[in-house]
């Protein structure tokens, strides 16, 4: 058994997926090598002090004693590659680092050590990228988290936070990851999209942005719908451009994912409970805090619960244009997932009166999906007209 932060794997890890060929799999063996060598070698400590230069040379040094009489693995999988990733593992996120480097890349998904695919203008693909073995995934995953704070063992096998470049990564570990340690990065770019690049793209028709941009200036309450990837946040923030700036924004997320394309806001973001199961910060905690900070406009990143009630109330009561979103398959469906919210809020209320008020404090739902093939497009902007009989009265425009 190998031991890794308390997780304990089998040395017998499992057989290779196909697409990893025996060659490839020597190559991460040597590489595995050298870098115990490191390890055994390097004050790791230090690291921040020594000079990048000095270090490639050393571990070429190491690369061509270890490869001595294995010119023929070396011949075919660049030197030079080898030494770069071995870099890659002393500094960076091991494997994933040219992945993170590339501008392209919005989704990286790690299945398990030998599959690891990411997502390219909205398209997945299986990547050549590896780890050695469940052992090595492992490392990464806890210098990760460990950068930012957090831990991951068997005690806490789930970890949701954010990088430093505002890229969020989830990390999952046995025992509950039953095939081994598993991750997925979802990354954003460091310049919002603006509508022109999502006119640009076909995201959504001239018409519909001139529609919108005139929906948010007239501080009519807006829900974006949509499934996942189908580029609900990035509507959200190409929005934003529309909103003066003189009003006040206030952000709340679960994590901060929005760049808002204006100077007067003020950024919230929830706090997990910690070891002892204290502290938590809810997004429902954060939209009432808001209340307080006198802003124009709240933005919650996306609803999920008890704090839709308290959004409602916000806007119904003087905050008018605030915006949001939610996961759902249509516009009906964002209603219905709105009212099963309200509910977990705790107030027992008729269904026509949850009605009347997401219909008084929502006017307008834009439903973005993510079509067969990967683009994203708005495919429903409809009104909430009111409600009669009890029932939502919906105008697509």
């Amino acid at each position: 058994m190998i031991r890794s932060g308390g997780l304990k794997f089998k040395n017998d890890q499992k057989a290779l997926p196909e697409h990893v060929d025996a060659l490839e799999q020597q190559f991460q063996q040597l590489k595995a090598t050298i870098h115990q060598q490191l390890v055994v070698s390097l004050d790791l400590t230090k690291l921040g002090r020594i000079d990048r230069q000095q270090l490639w040379d050393y571990i070429r040094s190491l690369a061509d004693k270890a490869s001595q009489g294995r010119s023929e693995l070396l011949s075919q999988l660049d030197r030079e590659r080898l030494v770069e990733e071995l870099l890659d593992e002393v500094f960076g996120l091991g494997p994933l680092e040219r992945l993170m480097a590339d501008p392209e890349v919005t989704d990286v998904l790690v299945n398990d050590p030998y599959t690891v695919y990411v997502e390219r203008k909205g398209r997945l693909e299986l990547t050549e990228v590896m780890f050695a073995d469940e052992e090595h995934l492992m490392r990464i995953i806890q210098r990760i988290v460990g950068r930012l704070g957090r831990r991951i063992d068997e005690v806490s096998p789930m970890v949701d936070a954010r990088l430093e470049d505002g890229s969020r990564v989830n990390a999952i570990v046995p025992p509950l990851s039953l095939d081994g340690p598993s991750m997925s990065i979802r990354r954003f770019g460091r310049q919002p999209l603006k509508m022109d690049n999502l006119l640009a793209n076909g995201s959504l028709l001239p018409e519909m942005a001139s529609l919108l941009d005139a929906v948010v200036r007239a501080r009519l309450g807006c829900l974006i719908s949509g499934g996942t990837g189908a580029g609900k946040t990035t509507m959200l923030n190409a929005l934003s451009a529309s909103i003066p700036a003189t009003e006040r924004l206030v952000t709340i997320e679960d994590s901060a994912e929005l760049l808002l394309q204006s100077k007067h806001r003020v950024r919230l973001e929830t706090r997990p409970a910690n070891t002892e199961g204290k502290g938590e910060i809810t997004q429902r905690d954060l939209v009432r805090n808001s209340l307080r900070m006198r802003p124009d406009r709240i933005i919650v990143g996306e609803v999920r619960g008890a704090e839709v009630w308290d959004m409602l109330q916000a806007m119904n009561t003087g905050h008018e244009g605030s915006l949001t979103t939610i996961h759902a398959n249509s516009a009906r469906d964002a209603l219905a997932r709105l009212e099963m919210m309200v509910a977990m809020s705790g107030f027992e209320l008729p269904i026509s009166v949850v009605r009347q008020y997401i219909a008084s404090g929502i006017r307008v739902i834009v439903h973005a999906a993510r079509l067969a093939g990967g683009p994203r497009r708005v495919t429903q902007v409809s009104e909430i007209v009111g409600v009669e009989n009890d029932q939502y009265v919906l105008e697509d425009i």
